[in-house]
């Protein structure tokens, strides 16, 4: 059991558990608040996650890319430590888990009452699942034609946010893709951050991420434009939306995002890039709550 706890890679949950919560706060500071709604997409976007990571291992070690060279923790296929058919299974098996419980969650929120609704929800949801997988697997994976980030952002940020946000109110508000833009950035930081400390053997695999692309400096410069491009987008929507100074609490946070920038900045071994990965995943999640708590104390 332990090589497949090893498998789903638990460091990277509080960063989908962070879009998550920041789409309930969201709803709690619009007086909107459904918490068995929320408890059950936290349960699908932690089984997507693990998806992803399950698909990402497989992927990216029957393309070769996970070798000797690669700076990241060893993975299970790598390793040896689980088979690929195995691996298959697995992956089906969380991939039906995941509809299973994106289906329950849907149920639930709609009651069936807008078929369209509904149906819009579902196409998403397996739109998701298909973005889990198609990440590193198949002939056209799009993590290595540049586009990782683009889908990062977009489910990560606009689709977990304002979804989570819509599953909840049951109504939308243009303000919220403020709050979705920033953790969709954020998220993108964490990929972009990953591909910085892989860039040598990710080029050498032929993956072509936007490191690979645009290089190393400019992929540094890319990450300081994602943090300070996601902290004035959540600053924009709590000097829109509240008059209280409590949402501020998220400043709290602040020294952790510039220590991350200034680790980016100055580091010359990739390898050194690995363990900011938790880093400010953490520092994502503590700014996700201290939002939370913001809104709870207006």
């Amino acid at each position: 059991m332990n090589k497949w706890i090893k498998a789903f890679r638990l460091r990277t949950l509080p960063l989908s558990l962070s879009s998550i919560l920041m789409g309930g706060f969201v709803a709690l500071g619009d007086g909107n608040s459904n918490w068995f709604v929320l408890s059950l997409a936290v349960l699908t976007t932690l089984l997507l996650q693990i998806l992803s990571n399950l698909a990402n291992d497989y992927g990216d070690f029957v393309k070769g890319t996970d070798n000797d060279q690669r700076l990241g923790p060893t993975r299970a296929l790598q390793s040896g430590d689980i088979d690929k058919k195995s691996m298959k299974r697995v992956i089906y098996l969380f991939a039906l888990l995941s509809f299973i419980s994106g289906s329950v969650l849907i149920i639930q929120s709609f009651a069936w009452d807008t078929l369209l609704k509904s149906s819009l929800f579902l196409l998403i949801g397996i739109a998701a699942i298909w973005a889990a997988i198609r990440y590193t697997v198949g002939v056209k994976a799009y993590g290595y034609s540049g586009l990782g980030d683009l889908f990062v952002f977009v489910f990560f940020g606009l689709v977990a946010v304002i979804g989570t946000y819509f599953l909840i109110s049951l109504s939308f508000d243009f303000t919220i893709v403020l709050p979705a833009i920033t953790l969709g950035l954020f998220s993108t930081a964490i990929l972009n951050l990953n591909n910085l400390r892989d860039f040598k053997n990710d080029k050498e695999s032929n993956k072509m991420t936007i490191v690979v692309k645009y290089g190393f400096a400019k992929s540094r410069t890319y990450h300081a434009f994602l943090i300070i491009g996601g902290w004035a987008a959540i600053i924009s929507y709590i000097l829109i939306k509240f008059s209280s100074f409590s949402p501020f609490l998220i400043l709290l946070s602040l020294p952790f995002f510039i220590r991350n920038l200034l680790v980016v900045y100055k580091v010359e071994d990739e390898q050194k890039l690995d363990p900011e990965l938790k880093n400010l995943a953490l520092s994502i999640a503590f700014f996700t709550l201290l939002f939370g708590l913001g809104i709870a104390l207006i």
